[in-house]
């Protein structure tokens, strides 16, 4: 009789894929929100937009993601419990740009071969990042991929829904000249330009030198540097917009094209962004990258963040009250520039 060929020995182990899911459960119930129907294990996330009804005219706002080729970092130094918050950062700061505030998130994670413990450590990131956030892990997807993946190899993706009432949406036509640009700091090279990363600091380097602390780091070590993950800015952004209704116009989210070619998307084409180099902390490991790759100036503000992750564009007006309710609250602000006439460009002095 011909052998019976299951799916498991095809290389797709469900028993390990329901252990997997078991040992997610807590870590995902740790998200919810009031507004959370049900349970994880069904066929659909249930999520209630009741709060909605007392909205002028709500707005959904979605956005989508991944980490990109910093998952490479993560899997050759075995670290796995970041890469999540990476994940929902990638997501949520984008839905913010429009003054949403994220609801609910799910996440898709593909793997070479699944096992309940690098399934728990990726989503216990997942999960931190969602209550960063303030919104929801209500689902997800593990799929098991043998013979198209490595074993040890995985990558992930998210999507995620936020509200906004109409009127205080935020939108790059109603910025003005003179608008000033407030940047809040990054985290480091945040999830873009790491294929640049991994060419110039990782490739035929030992993880061993990688690894060793150094003094330019404040005792941390390259690695740790590369992997630490992308700043959440949602609920400080998000309280300064309550608090100080109006005095934000539009927000722009630096990722990949890096503050040249993300803040352009908050301006509207009668007017530059004019940025003063200098007048915000340079990084250390975003420094060492750009010495490492010999990278000019222009090209490097157009490939990392250079140590700042989120620009609002406040009104001259509303400046010092915007910072100063982010400093009471611990967050570093820095006046960057302002909006000049222009064509819808960012522009350097």
């Amino acid at each position: 009789m011909a052998e019976e060929v299951t799916y498991a020995s095809a290389g797709v182990d469900t028993a390990e894929g329901a252990r997997a899911v078991d040992a997610i459960k807590p870590l995902v119930r740790a998200t919810y929100r009031p507004e959370v129907i049900g349970d994880i294990g069904g066929f659909g996330g249930l999520f209630s937009i009741a709060a909605a009804k007392d909205m002028e005219d709500p707005i959904l706002v979605s956005g989508t993601d991944g980490v990109g080729t910093k998952l490479k970092l993560a899997q050759a130094a075995g670290v796995h419990t970041t890469v999540g918050v990476d994940l929902v950062a990638m997501c949520v700061n984008d839905i913010l740009a429009t003054g949403a505030e994220p609801l609910f998130f799910l996440d898709y994670l593909a793997i070479g071969r699944l096992t309940s413990e690098a399934a728990e450590a990726i989503v216990a990131g997942i999960a931190e990042g969602c209550k960063l956030a303030g919104c929801a892990l209500i689902g997800g997807e593990m799929a098991e991929h043998p013979g198209v993946m490595d074993p040890d190899d995985y990558d992930l993706s998210g999507f995620c829904v936020g509200l906004v009432d109409r009127p205080r949406m935020l939108d790059p036509q109603t910025v003005r000249e003179g608008d000033v640009l407030i940047g809040l700091p990054s985290s480091g090279i945040h999830s873009n330009g790491y294929s640049l990363v991994r060419k110039v600091a990782f490739e035929g380097k030992e993880m061993q030198e990688l690894a060793q602390p150094r003094e330019w780091l404040d005792g941390s070590s390259i690695l740790e540097a590369l992997l630490q993950p992308t700043r959440i800015y949602v609920r400080p952004v998000l309280d300064v917009l309550r608090a100080l209704p109006g005095a934000v116009h539009a927000l722009a989210h630096i990722t990949g094209g890096g503050i040249t070619e993300n803040l352009n998307r908050a301006l509207p084409d009668s007017l530059d962004a004019q940025v003063d180099l200098g007048s915000w902390p340079e990084l250390p490991i975003i420094r060492f990258i750009c010495d490492a790759a010999n990278l000019s100036q222009p090209e490097a503000l157009k490939t990392f963040n250079m140590g700042i992750g989120m620009v609002l564009l406040v009104a001259a007006d509303q400046a010092d009250a915007v910072c100063a309710h982010l400093k009471d609250a611990g967050e570093d602000a820095y006046v960057i520039g302002r909006t000049v006439a222009g064509s819808g460009q960012v522009v350097y002095r």
